[in-house]
């Protein structure tokens, strides 16, 4: 069973939302809710309250957001919710002072890395004896958001780490698209290879996978290890990770993804700027939620696979992952109307028919069929392809220790050591590792 991480501060949280530079678009959540609306006491009306709801994103989120809070004040005219959002580079800072001041906000927006902080800290109350209506949730994505049994954070919206493809650069190679349900590693180099080799580099096979932990942490989980365990200690043999990186290179040394320098160009682009969507590539490993900008810089429509592996280890890899988190605070005074905001968040058709892709595709399953037909064509593909998933998905990934907030930028740095030949893939397996302990205090 995964122990609750130790305290480690203030300081950690900061320290990890400084380095991390995930500029995750995210996408929607919400759904049918049974909650009843408050009661008049035989007294009159229910006191008036007053919560505060923190998140982060565009302007465009801001005021998707506020339309949802305004029917909330419809259905429970007795609670106001203060908007408290700001941009994402410095959500975390700003939340960390607040919860340090003891004004953390009644609810508050989470992502997974920083989780296991804010519940080791005790700023986080257990949704779970908060009554929470999850029953709409798959468990693999409440699984996302628990540690030691007790709901910390329930999903928004949820995502999948896929491949992105455009069929029409598989047509001008001349080579056929996979059967995304069995191919292998193996077959994903060579496929690659080929479709570089048929073009003379003119479209890519592939664009380099290794800046993004996910990618490893499918790889780990279809071998039956996984990134991080439920102790909150890394999971995996040093021999799997260097394999993860030995097909980089073979995909490099056979033509299959460009060279390093323009690789780490390409990678620093986005998702607009990345081969894919520049119509110089073939494959690329993005989320879900990041298909609709992929296709909209492409110009065409490009295709959803599973990504390689699925059928050929022990078991299958992939996950749902959730697109953000909503977590009450434990200091709140007000839990119960903490916890109605959340619920009718997750749990009414009012509020996903607003937010729709916004928070991730709705987490609440309801929810996600009956405002499917308001989604845009790509958004509806994605939801179809999680749809897909459904029934090979095994489990989701423990929440990441405290400290995980530092691996992304570890895992970038050390990917480009690896394509620069600086070190080899065992030399970077060691390292990460070493890292990685250090970060997450093993």
């Amino acid at each position: 069973m995964r122990h609750r991480p130790a305290l480690r501060g203030r300081t950690a949280v900061l320290r990890s939302a400084a380095l991390l530079a995930v500029g995750a678009l995210a996408l929607t959540a919400c759904a049918g809710s049974d909650e009843p609306a408050a009661e008049a006491t035989s007294s009159g009306p229910p006191e008036p309250v007053e919560i505060r709801f923190s998140w982060w994103g565009s302007d465009t989120r801001h005021e998707l957001t506020q339309q949802v809070l305004d029917k909330f004040t419809e259905k429970y005219p007795h609670i106001t919710v203060v908007p408290d959002y700001t941009d994402w580079n410095s959500y975390f800072d700003k939340l960390s002072t607040g919860v340090a001041g003891g004004d953390a906000p009644d609810v508050i927006t989470q992502e997974e890395r920083y989780l296991a902080d804010y519940a080791s800290q005790g700023v986080l109350a257990d949704l779970n004896e908060l009554d929470l209506d999850t029953s709409k949730i798959d468990p693999n994505v409440l699984q996302s958001g628990t540690i030691d049994d007790a709901l910390y954070g329930v999903a928004t919206g949820v995502n999948a780490y896929a491949i992105v493809a455009d069929p029409e650069a598989f047509a001008a190679a001349g080579v056929e698209m996979p059967d995304d349900t069995t191919w292998t590693w193996e077959d994903y180099v060579d496929i690659a290879n080929e479709i570089s080799a048929k073009t003379g580099k003119a479209i890519y096979g592939a664009q380099d996978y290794g800046f993004n932990e996910p990618g490893f942490s499918i790889f780990a989980r279809q071998r039956g290890e996984s990134l991080y365990n439920e102790d909150g200690e890394v999971g995996y043999k040093e021999s799997t990770l260097a394999d993860w990186w030995q097909y980089s290179l073979d995909l490099q040394a056979g033509g299959g993804t460009p060279d390093a320098a323009l690789t780490v160009e390409t990678d620093a682009g986005g998702p607009e700027q990345s081969l894919v969507g520049t119509n110089k590539g073939a494959m690329a490993w993005f989320w879900t939620n990041q298909l609709t900008a992929i296709t909209t810089a492409s110009g065409r429509p490009l295709q959803l696979l599973r990504v390689p592996g699925e059928s050929e280890e022990e078991r299958t890899g992939m996950y749902f992952k959730p697109a953000m988190f909503y977590s009450v605070s434990a200091k709140s005074q007000h839990p119960e109307e903490a916890k109605l905001l959340v619920d009718f968040l997750l749990n009414d058709p009012a509020a996903g028919e607003i937010l729709l892709s916004d928070r991730g595709l709705p987490a609440n399953t309801d929810v996600r069929a009956a405002v499917q037909d308001k989604f845009n064509d790509t958004d509806k593909q994605a939801a179809e392809f999680l749809a897909s998933l459904e029934g090979d998905i095994v489990d989701g990934p423990v929440v990441p220790p405290v400290g995980a907030g530092e691996v992304a930028g570890i895992t970038k740095r050390i990917n480009e050591e690896v394509l620069f030949g600086r070190l080899t893939p065992e030399q970077a397996a060691k390292q990460f590792t070493d890292e990685v302990k250090l970060a997450i205090g093993q």
